[in-house]
């Protein structure tokens, strides 16, 4: 598929970008703990040190190191220069979604020993799903593929999510709006206009030298029936619900993923 020029930018779910997890002067925890300390304040646009005092601002000195930073409303991202490997963009290339207020999400992180083009790899080849996951599908046709002729660059899928014994057949559309992520968006059936961006985030090598790759997935759900008013007030109750089939989910694609590492580190990939 085409890829536009790659923004070095990690995705990180809810965690602010720009701030470490110690204070550079005592090393101690800046992160609030239950019942014992205070959590850190922002005064002045700088973050206060509740153990002395020291206020943190965005200029850097020896032991603090801030990075540019940016809140999506559901992912928050941190610019790593040094590792995108491309000319640094303002903001992350981020795909349209659903209004906030009409949407639940859920984030899901999972970590494997593979590439991002590994996970990529994974969430491009649609005709897995049937094959990894019957607990999660009963039928997937592909309806479209990407051609370098067309000049829709996408997967077009049918596909029937189960539901208990039942299943929920919908169309949905996979993009892939920069080079580490893969955008899943619903567009007939139920759910239609709901999206699942899947950000693959390189982090470094293990210590036997191993490629490190963090997923990190977002589900932004939405549906225009009268009931999801009820469901978005239930969100809190939802989201462990949604994580768990996520998670469930990877656990088995990072598997596939592993394994394409593996069978190219050895020359033994087909093709």
């Amino acid at each position: 598929m085409r890829q536009p020029p790659r923004p070095p930018a990690a995705a990180r779910s809810h965690a602010p970008g720009h701030r470490p997890r110690a204070a550079p002067r005592s090393r101690t925890a800046l992160a609030p703990v239950r019942f014992r300390t205070p959590a850190p304040g922002v005064v002045g646009g700088k973050l206060l040190c509740h153990w002395h005092g020291l206020a943190l601002g965005g200029d850097g000195f020896p032991g603090w190191t801030p990075y540019p930073a940016y809140d999506d409303g559901v992912l928050a991202w941190v610019r790593l220069d040094a590792a995108g490997g491309g000319e640094p963009l303002p903001r992350p290339v981020l795909p349209s979604r659903p209004s906030p207020d009409s949407s639940v999400t859920a984030v899901t992180t999972a970590v494997g020993t593979c590439e991002p083009e590994d996970v990529l790899a994974n969430r491009l080849d649609p005709w897995h799903g049937t094959w990894f996951h019957p607990y999660a599908f009963t039928r997937l046709s592909v309806l479209e593929e990407p051609s370098s002729e067309g000049e829709e660059d996408r997967f077009l899928v049918d596909v029937a999510y189960r539901l208990g014994r039942a299943s929920v057949p919908v169309r949905a559309v996979f993009t892939a709006p920069e080079p580490r992520t893969v955008v899943m968006r619903i567009v007939e059936g139920e759910g239609t206009s709901s999206v699942v961006e899947t950000h693959a985030t390189p982090l470094g090598s293990d210590p036997y030298g191993r490629p490190r790759t963090a997923v990190v997935e977002a589900v932004i759900a939405t549906s225009d029936r009268s009931g999801f008013a009820v469901a978005r007030r239930a969100a809190p109750l939802l989201r462990p619900l949604i994580r768990h089939v996520a998670a469930r989910l990877w656990r088995d694609d990072l598997a596939y993923a592993e394994r394409r590492r593996q069978l190219l580190r050895e020359g033994r990939f087909p093709g």
